[in-house]
C-alpha cells in the first residue's frame, strides 16, 4: 500500500476515533452534571460518577484500540485478529514492545496510532482530572458550610 493511501486510512481512523471519544466524554460529562442536582449524599454520588468514569474511559480506549485492530486485521497488515490486537494496544499506549512489527506498507498508519493515542489518552486525562478537581472543590465546600 502506498503512502498516499496509508495516509487516507489514517486520516479516516483518526477522525472516527476522535468523533468516537468526544461523543464518549460528552456522554460522561453529561452524566457527571446530572450529579449537581441529586440533592443530598452529592459527594458519594459524585465519587461514583468518577468511578463511572474511569470505566467508561476505559471503554472509549478499548473502542478506539479494537478500531485499529480490526483494521489492520481486515487489510491483512496483520493476519490473525489477537496479533492485530495486541499491536494496537502496545502502539496505542506507545508502549511498543517491538515483538511484532506491520509490514513496511503499513508502517505509517501504526506510527500515527501512536500519535493518536498519547493525544486521545492526554485529552482523558485532562477530562478526568477536571472531573476530580470538582469534587475536590465540593467537599471543600461542603466542609466550609459546616
Amino acid at each position: 500500500m502506498g503512502l498516499a493511501a496509508q495516509l487516507a486510512f489514517a486520516s479516516l481512523t483518526v477522525a472516527t476515533t476522535a468523533i468516537i471519544h468526544f461523543a464518549g466524554i460528552a456522554a460522561l460529562l453529561a452524566l457527571f452534571r446530572q450529579q449537581r442536582h441529586m440533592g443530598r449524599l452529592r459527594v458519594l454520588r459524585e465519587i461514583a460518577a468518577l468511578q463511572g468514569a474511569v470505566l467508561g474511559l476505559f471503554a472509549l480506549h478499548t473502542i478506539e484500540i479494537w478500531l485499529y485492530a480490526a483494521l489492520y486485521a481486515a487489510a491483512g497488515a496483520l493476519p490473525h485478529f489477537d496479533d492485530a490486537l495486541y499491536f494496537s494496544t502496545s502502539t496505542y499506549t506507545r508502549i511498543g514492545y517491538g515483538d511484532l512489527l506491520l509490514p513496511r506498507d503499513w508502517r505509517v498508519l501504526g506510527a500515527i496510532e501512536g500519535a493518536n493515542g498519547i493525544i486521545l489518552l492526554g485529552w482523558s486525562t485532562a477530562f478526568f482530572v477536571g472531573m476530580v478537581g470538582r469534587v475536590r472543590w465540593l467537599e471543600h465546600e461542603l466542609e466550609a458550610a459546616r
